[in-house]
């Protein structure tokens, strides 16, 4: 039987975690959910990742309420994925932050991912007749930006093509406390729909060396200590397994078909429990297959989604 289409079976509510890893500094994580994070200064909030909808970021505004009362000035958006951006007007903020490679996708591609993951992800989106449109950042940077919310530091960087090609990593170097969107996962299934897989190893390592001693990662628990590197470690070696299969794959001249089913029985026994597997499972493959064949990431429609999904499974 085929698989229910990505994520259209998760229809469960999950058990929020709101946590303080250093002094003012809090993640919000969601059993496999993206997550997101605040910052708090000395006059105001930043806000890390918006949430997919405007009702369902004013849950996690009720959280930030229960910690402070200083306004939310700055949304940083780590990249510009539907589930992480478009619940972006329910902070009011004045000032929202991308990189210009981000920024640039939205202009490209933003609509077609709206409409994309809105099929995938039906739970996420449940409330979407809140979303007043595309969410634009109004702050761009090219490689690195500091900001001072009074003597607290936070450095936003640019560590190299990933997840997409335009992530923002969120490092507070005081507190060595590293927000690190989609480039991390932490016991959850990394998404390489949009990736630069190969490049993406290497950027890895641009994180690891920044020696973060707490992590909050795209999906899964945040993280202290030695599990900060095992975080970094596991979602590098998902990618190495998923590039090294498909690779032969492509080297015998397999059907992308034949590639997916060589890739998911080489990685189901170690990561076939972690969440969103199957969902991610189809794209990972998809966008290995095209890297590997010299493409860059095609855009993904609700239409070339189905189309993709129905053609890999049994």
């Amino acid at each position: 039987m085929a698989k229910g289409f990505a994520s259209t079976g998760d229809l469960a509510e999950k058990k929020v975690t709101f946590e303080e890893l250093a002094a003012g500094v809090y993640a919000y994580t969601t059993e496999g959910d993206p997550n997101t994070g605040v910052i708090v200064g000395r006059d105001s909030v930043m806000v890390v990742d918006a949430m997919a909808t405007p009702v369902m970021a004013e849950q996690f505004i009720a959280k930030i309420r229960t910690v402070t009362d200083l306004p939310i000035v700055h949304l940083v958006l780590t990249h510009y994925h539907a589930v992480r951006v478009l619940g972006a007007s329910a902070y009011k903020a004045p000032y929202q932050i991308g990189h210009e490679n981000m920024r640039e996708l939205v202009a490209e591609r933003g609509q077609q991912d709206w409409e994309s993951e809105t099929g995938r992800f039906p739970r996420l989106f449940r409330n979407a007749e809140s979303i007043p449109g595309l969410t634009w950042p109004n702050v761009t940077y090219a490689d690195n930006l500091t900001f001072y919310l009074g003597d607290r530091e936070v450095q936003l960087r640019w560590l190299g093509h990933g997840h997409t090609k335009g992530d923002t990593a969120i490092f507070l170097p005081k507190e060595r406390v590293l927000f690190s969107g989609d480039l991390v996962e932490a016991g959850a299934t990394p998404y390489t729909g949009d990736g630069y897989i190969q490049d993406w190893m290497e950027t890895l390592e641009r994180v690891r060396a920044l020696r973060a001693e707490a992590l909050v990662p795209g999906r899964g628990d945040a993280v202290r200590g030695a599990k900060v590197d095992e975080a970094i470690s596991s979602t590098k070696e998902f990618l190495t397994i998923l590039r090294d299969n498909v690779a032969e794959s492509v080297r015998q001249q397999e059907t992308l078909k034949q590639a997916f089913d060589r890739a998911h029985a080489a990685l189901t026994p170690q990561f076939g429990n972690w969440p969103i597997f199957e969902h991610c499972m189809p794209f990972d493959v998809s966008r290995m297959y095209d890297e590997l064949n010299g493409l860059e990431p095609r855009i993904w429609t609700a239409k070339r989604d189905r189309e993709m999904w129905a053609a890999l499974q049994d």
